[in-house]
């Protein structure tokens, strides 16, 4: 027992949210074990127990049961790290074991005619009393062909006791014990994730951001028409506070804009850093016309992140803002700065695309409900693929959809791919869709637009504001509100998506640190 190697080989810890781990064992000296209901390429249940500084493993296709009479396969897998026993969370596609995790069940355990449960493994045969808040009484669990390899196939049964129910089945029981969760809602909105890099120990980090202090904001309302703000850190010279720059009943102020951005931006980072920032600004707010802002200004603060593009033309954009810091969006929001635009690339590797993106921009003769059909045909065939990708309203009329690749893909792999894959779905409902470049001659026809995979061609990012009345907000949904019948592109403003991320969270969380391969489309 303790070799970790085979779990370390099948893992690349650059990349898998998952711990490293050692063979450290529990302070208490207590037997702990775990049962965590795993959904990757097919649904398992995997039983853990706590032996000599490792977490024994089995996987359980159906899931262990309280009844008597049925005896379950299990196959015993490689040992995991101690400090996977409470993991709950994703595992990013592409890796081992890809998928989503609950905590299904944990508590202590006494192994059962022996002291010692590691030469009784070696024999072919433990027996597990077992104290959880699922699983109670005696576990066994028997070699089926008497020998000792990696795969190898067991049985695991409940004894007759004073804990065994009949007809006890595992999925009635859906929810995680440590948070009351299914697979489903971990995986649309996971809040955990581990360091790659990171001994196992500090591994584990929380994805929700670090909200904004509350004294931050009094302070905000407390500065007159303008004044230094300071929050995440930084001193903030802020200007024209009680401008309109949101029509509306009430109008939305530079004051509340702010105020909101404060509030998102640490959420937001995730998909800001690393990547240049194209900004949409209006200074005079978003009844005046905009433009398009990308150059640093000369008089910018030295703290601001920032990155010179090394293949910039004359008279092209040098100098760019990037987001590391969420003091940085709240300069650019200062700034005039209502839309938001990261580039699709990182400016470590500019040339490659970290998602593949799928923009599905109405005609005039478009519906809302023509819309929805479409994006729903994208989630069956994405869905299909077996490819994770998530959906945003764009805050106007449209829908995103965002496809997380892995590092190595170029600009023109990530169009031909969403080419073929949108122009296979144009094919069911051809009425609705022109492939016309110009909007003139799509007959007010939507069009499922590829093309903004390429360098420097950006779309909105999540949780930006939008240069309209009301303030709204493109805002990540999961794949199910497609079917809301309150869905709306323009359905969230600044006054009311901060509600919706306390009760729904956010779905593009679960796209953080997946990196797939995008599969051929026959």
């Amino acid at each position: 027992m303790g070799d970790l190697a085979t779990y370390r080989r099948k893992r690349d810890f650059r990349r898998t949210p998952e711990p490293a781990g050692s063979a450290a064992r529990d302070a208490s000296g207590r037997r702990r074990f775990v049962v965590q209901r795993h959904r990757a390429s097919r649904l398992h249940y995997d039983l853990r127990f706590e032996i000599d500084g490792v977490l024994v493993s089995w996987a359980v296709p159906k899931g262990p049961t309280l009844d008597p009479s049925v005896k379950r396969m299990a196959v015993h897998v490689e040992d995991h790290p101690v400090e996977y026993i409470d993991f709950e969370g994703i595992i990013p596609s592409g890796q081992y074991g890809g998928g989503d995790v609950i905590v299904w069940d944990t508590g202590t355990w006494e192994p059962a005619k022996t002291d010692d449960p590691a030469a009784a493994l070696e024999q072919g045969e433990l027996h597990a009393e077992v104290h959880g808040e699922k699983l109670r009484g005696r576990l066994v669990l028997l070699r089926r062909d008497g020998k000792a390899d990696e795969k190898e196939q067991w049985l695991l049964l409940h004894k007759k006791d004073e804990y065994a129910v009949p007809g006890w089945d595992p999925e009635e029981h859906p929810r995680s014990v440590l948070t009351g969760r299914t697979n489903d809602e971990v995986k649309e909105d996971p809040d955990r994730m581990w360091r790659s890099g990171a001994p196992a120990e500090e591994a584990e980090v929380s994805m929700l951001p670090d909200p904004v202090p509350d004294e931050a904001i009094a302070a905000l309302e407390e500065l007159e028409q303008e004044g230094t703000w300071e929050v995440f850190g930084r001193r903030l010279k802020v200007t024209n506070l009680d401008k309109v720059l949101f029509p509306g009943d009430p109008p939305v102020t530079k004051r509340e804009l702010l105020a909101y951005v404060a509030r998102i931006a640490p959420l937001s980072l995730p998909y800001l850093e690393g990547r240049a920032l194209n900004l949409h600004r209006y200074p005079d707010g978003a009844d005046a016309k905009g433009f398009w802002h990308k150059e640093l200004p000369k008089h910018a603060p030295d703290w601001l992140p920032r990155w010179d593009n090394p293949e910039a033309d004359p008279g092209e954009t040098t100098t760019y803002l990037v987001v590391d810091e969420p003091a940085a969006l709240l300069w650019a929001a200062n700034f005039g700065a209502l839309e938001w635009h990261p580039w699709t690339s990182l400016t470590t590797a500019m040339h490659e695309p970290t998602y593949a993106l799928v923009d599905l921009d109405p005609g005039e003769r478009t519906t809302w409900d023509e819309l929805l059909e479409l994006a729903r045909l994208h989630r069956t065939a994405l869905d299909h693929l077996g490819v994770t990708a998530r959906a945003k309203v764009t805050g106007k009329r449209g829908i995103q959809i965002w496809v997380p690749v892995r590092p190595g893909y170029t600009f023109d792999e990530t169009r031909a791919w969403t080419e073929k894959l949108s122009k296979t779905i144009g094919k069911v409902l051809p009425d609705l869709v022109s492939w016309k470049w110009q909007k003139k001659e799509r007959r007010g026809l939507a069009r499922l637009d590829y093309t903004q995979n390429a360098i420097n061609k950006t779309l909105v990012a999540p949780y930006s504001t939008r240069p309209a009345a009301g303030a709204p907000v493109s805002v990540p949904i999961s794949w199910a509100e497609l079917d809301d019948p309150e869905l709306r592109p323009d359905r969230w403003t600044v006054r009311t998506v901060l509600d919706r991320l306390e009760e729904r969270g956010d779905p593009f969380r679960a796209l953080l640190g997946v990196e797939q391969d995008l599969p051929e489309i026959t």
